[in-house]
Formats: C-alpha cells, sequence, structure tokens
C-alpha cells in the first residue's frame, strides 16, 4: 500500500487563512469604531451649545474696604 504524502489539513488551508483574516479584521474594526465612537460623544468642559450659559465667574480684583476708627 502507498502512503498518503499530502495531508487531510492541506485542502483546508484556504478556508482556514480567509476565516483567520476575518477574525483579526472583525476585532480591529470593533476596536476602530468603537474608538471613533466614543472620541465623537465625549463631554468635556470646553464644548458648550448656543442654548447653554456658562457659569458665571466671581468678580476678581475685588478690595474690601473696612473703616477704621
Amino acid at each position: 500500500m502507498k502512503k498518503r504524502s499530502v495531508s487531510p489539513i492541506g485542502a483546508l488551508h484556504p478556508i482556514l487563512f480567509f476565516a483567520g483574516v476575518y477574525v483579526v479584521v472583525l476585532f480591529f474594526s470593533i476596536f476602530i469604531c468603537s474608538s471613533l465612537f466614543y472620541s465623537c460623544n465625549t463631554t468635556s468642559g470646553g464644548n458648550y451649545s448656543s442654548n447653554e450659559k456658562k457659569a458665571t465667574e466671581p468678580a476678581t480684583n475685588t478690595v474690601a474696604i473696612a473703616s477704621v476708627k
């Protein structure tokens, strides 16, 4: 009897390769899309819409005059 020199995994090599590429691309696409989503939806202190008012700042350089007798 003749021994088989071709392994059965060799026929599945293209399918396994593209399945691996699909998993890697899926992982990176989820990572990139979530990064873009969170960077666009941040609530930092510098963003004000036209309807919002800024908080009033306390007056600076005020001096209290004390009466001395």
